[in-house]
Parts: C-alpha cells; structure tokens; sequence
C-alpha cells in the first residue's frame, strides 16, 4: 500500500506564525510538524509517500523532507495543490496517477499520533476505514453517527455539528480503495457551503453504498491546527521524548 500525507492550506488559523512558512512545518517539540504524520505511515510498513502541498511556502517541504531517506522511504513524491482552499478531496485526487489503481493510506499533515495502525493497513481489502478517537469538543470535528441497533455500524458523519450525535471524531487518518477518485467527482463543492470538496461527502458516499468500516485509535492522538492544540502537541511529544520541566 502506498501513502499519502495531505498538507496543503494556508494555515489561516494559525496566523501570524503562517505568515513565514507552511503549517505543516511548525515545530512541534524537536520536530517539523510534518515529520509525525509521514513517521506514522513508515511505521505502518509505507514506504512510498505521496505529498500534497500548496500555498507559497510548498518549496520548503524539499529542504525539510528532501527524498524522504531519513525516514527510509524509498519513494518521496511531491504533488502541487493549485487550490489551497479546494478542499481536503480536492488535494487527494491529485494521487490518482501516484495510486496506479492501489488502496492509499491518507492521513492530514497536521495529525500527530503515536498509534500503529500497521494491521489495519496489512488486513485491508476494499472500501474505506475511517480512524475515530472520542473527544471532549465534539463540535470541532467532523464526528461519527451509529446505528442505535449496531454501535459498530457507522452510518454517517456530520461536520462540525452543533448538537454532535457522538463523541467520535474522524481524526484525519483513512486508509481508500481506488474508488475514492471516483467519488471524488461526484463531490458537490456547495456540500457544506465552503466552496470545497469535502472529505466528509466522500466518507458519507462511502458508508451510503456499505463499503465503510472504522476503527478506534488507540493511544495518543491530536490535530495541532490551532494555537491551543498545537501547544498541547508541542507539550506531549517533549514530555513523550523526557524532557522536564
């Protein structure tokens, strides 16, 4: 299975610091944000990573993740998002050519975990999982619907909403069959009203033709999009890594 990391956007939320380069690569800790991400796919067994950047700094990625040897990548490729607010689909499908008709593991540049999810990329098959962690500010995040007579069944995801119907939240980590490029183009950029492609749309086609499962993340997990999450990030993986203070 190959891998891709989506890390793109102009970082809005994190202006000022977004004025002098790319979200993606803020510290956090001793590490450019980006570095967790692309370490979660290589300890998953990925060892050809597709990179979708955008936005004026994307020819910082070079200098930072060159050709991706420390990792032990085998294969870095870098892809150019014309749109950085296009949307999270919108950056995915420009992997179609990298995916050669294969399953991806997607995950957002701005995710950092500490979860191996090594078997779920081994056991995968067809259709999709999508990885949820419950939390406290459920309407910060696209969250989970379950069916009341089969918790285990998904049966949609809304975005951001004011009166969440769970505290699941889709963390930004999937794992897609090649159909995801065809319901890529059957996204509807008015969906949610941004004027973007929504990867929330896509995971609902999905679960609307069955084709969804999800599995919970164990462990550490946190976007650092915004300054209070990108502190708490900075604050676990220095404590993660011994330092004290």
């Amino acid at each position: 299975m190959k891998g891709v990391v989506l890390a793109g956007g102009l970082g809005t939320r994190l202006y000022p610091l977004t004025y002098a380069t790319n979200k993606h690569l803020l510290p956090v800790y001793n590490r450019p944000m980006v570095f967790y991400p692309v370490q979660t796919l290589v300890n998953a067994g990925i060892k050809e990573i597709l990179l979708v950047v955008s936005g004026p700094h994307s020819g910082d990625f070079i200098h930072v993740l060159k050709n991706g040897k420390e990792f032990g990548i085998n294969h870095l490729e870098y892809a150019y998002q014309e749109k950085p607010d296009g949307g999270i689909a919108d950056a995915l499908s420009l992997a179609e050519d990298f995916a050669d008709g294969g399953p991806l593991a997607v995950i957002l540049g701005d995710n950092t975990t500490d979860t191996d999810v090594s078997q779920a990329v081994k056991s995968f098959k067809e259709g999709a999982v999508v990885f949820l962690k419950k939390v406290s500010d459920p309407t910060r995040f696209g969250i989970a619907e379950f069916d009341p007579k089969d918790p285990k069944k998904i049966i949609g995801i809304e975005e951001k909403p004011k009166k969440p119907k769970s505290e699941y939240a889709v963390t930004g980590l999937y794992i897609y069959d090649n159909a995801v490029f065809d319901y890529i183009r059957k996204c509807d950029p008015n969906y949610a009203g941004r004027g973007e492609l929504e990867i929330t749309q896509v995971n609902n086609f999905y679960i609307d033709d069955g084709k969804m499962r999800w599995e919970e993340l164990d462990g550490y997990w946190l976007d650092a999009g915004t300054y209070d999450t990108l502190l708490r990030a900075n604050l676990y993986w220095a404590k993660k890594a011994g330092f004290t203070s």
